[in-house]
């Protein structure tokens, strides 16, 4: 087993952090995105679409998407269960998780994608649809700050995936210039707790 990450990108962390909360340890090679080794014709053949992380197993197949990643592992090793422990609880974490994957992850990834110099030349980047993300990214976390209000964590008393989600997207909004306004107490409060545990230093 082989897991094909990146250092500096979101979703690579993603993963790290859901196995590190789970204590697993896998093998890995970093894929060097800013020198395009993701586009490289030997990584093409694993994952058309050139995306990290990719998990390669034993027996040769190719597990692309963080996500699905982190499902393989949960399935494998249950404890600590991160996306759920019965069909109800599993439902309102991959709720939560869808949530936090659209409404603020995904337009901080997109504002990044679209404004960054380090995508010119290797995508059309639209600056004014980067913006109007930027402007979403921010008003949903104030929307997620009155969410947390009556629950520690995301999906409810526990830390789940979407906590891990919620924290690589608020981690990589900075480099954009999104950032959590010091008045939103709960969303604070709720930082302060996840980026503290050891596994957010993976």
């Amino acid at each position: 087993m082989k897991l094909y990450d990146s250092a500096v990108a979101p979703n690579p962390r993603r993963v790290r952090i859901f196995l590190a909360e789970k204590g697993i340890e896998v093998p890995s090679v970093d894929v060097n995105i800013v020198k395009s080794e993701n586009r490289h014709p030997a990584f093409l053949a694993k994952n058309p679409l050139g995306g990290v992380p990719i998990l390669e197993l034993d027996d040769g197949a190719i597990i692309a998407e963080s996500t699905a990643i982190c499902r393989y592992f949960e399935e494998t090793k249950p404890d600590p269960p991160l996306m759920g422990t019965d069909a109800r609880d599993r439902a309102i974490v991959e709720m939560w998780l869808r949530r936090v994957e659209f409404q603020v992850a995904f337009p901080i990834m997109e504002a990044f994608r679209n404004t960054h110099d380090f995508f010119k030349g290797r995508i059309s980047q639209v600056p004014e649809y980067g913006a109007v993300c930027k402007k979403r990214a921010i008003q949903q976390l104030a929307w997620l700050d009155g969410e947390l209000t009556d629950r520690p964590f995301v999906a409810g008393d526990r830390y789940t995936i979407a906590d891990i989600t919620l924290l690589i997207g608020v981690d990589f909004g900075r480099v954009s210039d999104i950032r959590i306004d010091p008045e939103h107490k709960n969303l604070t409060r709720w930082y302060g707790e996840v980026s503290s545990r050891p596994s957010a230093k993976a």
